[in-house]
């Protein structure tokens, strides 16, 4: 972690100093905003998160509860939000106190006596080793908790507008702040008053009844599994040995999805409840709590089931919704204007809960416009940028309804019903990238390149993820995960993995360095005059010597540039490979040289060779609405 470059830190590093927006910050919701986000829910608060990295920009969200979130319904954190958070600061901290899932235990009817259940198998949680970071269940109100304190130590110092109930919008030509949102006072004094808000554009996180989403025309379209599940989190005794691992329980009698929750005592049951028939719904919905807690004691036998507490609990049927589009330019207006109103999370689709990937989902949905929105707002990029969220996240979307239409059918299948006995546990192996959120991989686009030099990266597939590895920190000699380097700051990253030739000698990597530093068709050239010369582009690179055989003195400058007000050297974008995890080898990268481009949401945009500029200047070019003003 990078402090000290504005001067001498005494206090939490983790608080930036208060820029633009945060240095007088309203206590009110102000007439007009940039941004006005329905809704704080995960995807809501990641979107005012990353919003918050960006000083210039007019950020509200509002919230119709009156205060927090006590008790979340989601619960269960697949690695790729792990990854996520680190870029926010604070994976190391829920990993801290949440409950940490290693294994999969699957329990069947016992052959010899069908009204018993054993345990038939044990399952890793990521037998192929997909991330470095594990698989967590915690408590949906703690995530938010820590997206509420990061957007606090953000330089705009946002935080929650609560009270407030979205009740309608307009969208309206020729002016500035288009969209005319009318909002609803919910507690206190002023219950009961509405008052009106103009945004330049406006984000509907507010779940799967979105009133946000209704007033743009959009309505979700699926079906129901005609299957209902009871869910409760409970503190209970029982002798149920695995108690304390996840585990898939099928029996005669039903089947339980169990949980165990962080702070070593409290599990969640997702309990079958059976099918739902025809005009059966409400009956399903009255299902009492004492009703789930007896179908549980059945499922689970012969162990016992003794619950003294519970935390939280619910009914419901399963549901496989996704709207025709995530933002409000309709089919007839496509090309013709750019949007002004955008849907993510709940609000866009439904599925069961049972795979974990709403929450996960949700947040990648916000990650994903959030930077979209900071990059036009600051004048960096086009608007056109824009019309990638929907096409990028709907594919994403319905991919995850179709895997959890599979998942959530093989699980309440009776155990009789399956093709082969293992056929659940297989499926949860085969899946594994699905679960952990890796497997999400964008189509070519204006921020995503066609994949014409693959073959020079190959562990790093443009569009998916970028996949962590490890490396030596050249100016200290420090073991570091490259990925970890990297902030929810809004940043692109280019990745230069360099050629064999050590620094100060002619090399394919420092004919790209100076390229990057002077030439006008560069991208990082574009960087406003006056700012960081890494404020858009931070720039890192990767030797395939070992850190001691690397003079970080004849690196070249791009690698080590000057920030701060005292323009200070920053010496931590300089890497040698680790010789115990040499990431050339561990990532397929072509020895010759390679450039990896990142996107802020920490996607690959593009692979290249070092020596392909034109290309690299080709992608960029559209990306880029400011005059070029300034190199390093």
């Amino acid at each position: 972690m990078q402090f000290h470059h504005h001067g001498y830190v005494s206090g939490d590093p983790r608080i930036e100093p208060a820029a633009g927006t945060g240095l007088n910050r309203p206590d009110d919701l102000p007439d007009e905003v940039d941004v006005l986000i329905v809704g704080t829910g995960p995807a809501g608060m990641i979107t005012a998160a990353q919003l918050a990295q960006f000083p210039g920009v007019v950020t509200r969200i509002v919230e119709r509860r009156g205060e927090r979130l006590a008790i979340g319904q989601a619960d269960g954190i697949q690695a790729r939000s792990v990854e996520t958070f680190q870029a926010f600061g604070f994976a190391g901290r829920i990993t801290a106190e949440a409950y940490r899932i290693t294994e999969t235990a699957f329990w069947k009817p016992d052959p010899a006596d069908p009204s018993r259940i054993v345990r038939t198998a044990l399952t890793p949680d990521d037998p192929s080793g997909i991330s470095e970071f594990p698989h967590l269940i915690v408590n949906q109100a703690r995530v938010l908790d820590h997206f509420a304190e990061f957007m606090a130590s953000s330089p705009t110092r946002m935080r929650p507008d609560y009270g407030y109930e979205f009740v309608g919008l307009q969208v309206h030509d020729g002016r500035e702040h288009l969209v005319e949102v009318t909002l609803a006072r919910t507690c206190g004094e002023r219950a009961g008053e509405t008052r009106t808000v103009r945004a330049k554009y406006v984000v509907g996180a507010d779940g799967a009844r979105s009133r946000v989403r209704a007033s743009i025309g959009c309505t979700l379209a699926g079906a129901s599994a005609n299957h209902a599940w009871g869910v409760m989190d409970v503190l209970a005794v029982t002798d149920f040995p695995d108690v304390r691992r996840k585990c898939a329980i099928q029996s005669a009698a039903g089947s339980i999805l169990h949980i165990p929750r962080e702070g070593g005592h409290l599990f969640r049951m997702y309990v079958d409840l059976g099918e739902v028939p025809e005009g059966g719904s409400h009956a399903v919905r009255s299902t009492t709590l004492e009703q789930v807690i007896a179908k549980a004691q059945q499922i689970l036998h012969p162990f016992t089931l003794d619950v003294r507490d519970v935390a939280w609990h619910s009914v419901y049927e399963v549901g496989h919704r996704l709207t025709d589009r995530f933002d409000d330019v309709r089919p007839e207006e496509a090309g013709t204007r750019t949007p002004r109103v955008f849907i993510m999370g709940d609000a866009c689709h439904t599925h069961s809960a049972k795979a974990g990937q709403g929450m996960n989902v949700s947040m990648q949905d916000g990650f994903n416009l959030a930077w979209k929105l900071g990059h036009i707002l600051e004048g960096r990029s086009p608007e056109e940028l824009l019309t990638t969220y929907s096409s990028e996240r709907q594919v994403a979307a319905q991919k995850l309804i179709d895997f959890d239409r599979e998942w959530s059918t093989l699980m309440a299948k009776k155990p009789e019903e399956l093709a082969d006995p293992t056929e659940l546990e297989r499926y949860y192996v085969r899946t594994t990238e699905t679960l952990a959120g890796m497997a999400t991989r964008y189509a070519p686009s204006l921020v995503v390149d066609e994949p014409v030099h693959q073959d020079l990266a190959a562990g790093f597939p443009v569009g998916m993820r970028f996949k962590s590895a490890p490396v030596v920190r050249v100016c200290d000699g420090n073991p570091v995960h490259l990925g970890h380097q990297a902030r929810a700051d809004g940043r692109w990253r280019l990745y230069a993995f360099a050629d064999a030739a050590a620094p100060g000698r002619a090399s394919a990597v420092d004919e790209l360095a100076r390229w990057l530093t002077g030439a006008p068709d560069s991208p990082v050239a574009a960087t406003p005059a006056g700012a960081d010369p890494d404020a858009w582009f931070d720039v890192k690179v990767v030797y395939q010597q070992a850190h001691a055989e690397v003079d970080i003195s004849a690196v070249p400058q791009l690698f080590t540039p000057r920030v701060g007000p005292f323009r200070l050297l920053d010496l931590e974008k300089v890497y040698a490979a680790d010789p115990e995890a040499d990431v050339f080898d561990l990532r397929g990268l072509d020895r010759r040289g390679v450039l990896v481009v990142v996107r802020p949401d920490q996607y690959v945009a593009a692979v290249l060779p070092l020596t392909a500029r034109e290309e690299l200047a080709a992608f960029f070019a559209p990306l880029l609405r400011l005059p070029r003003g300034a190199g390093v």
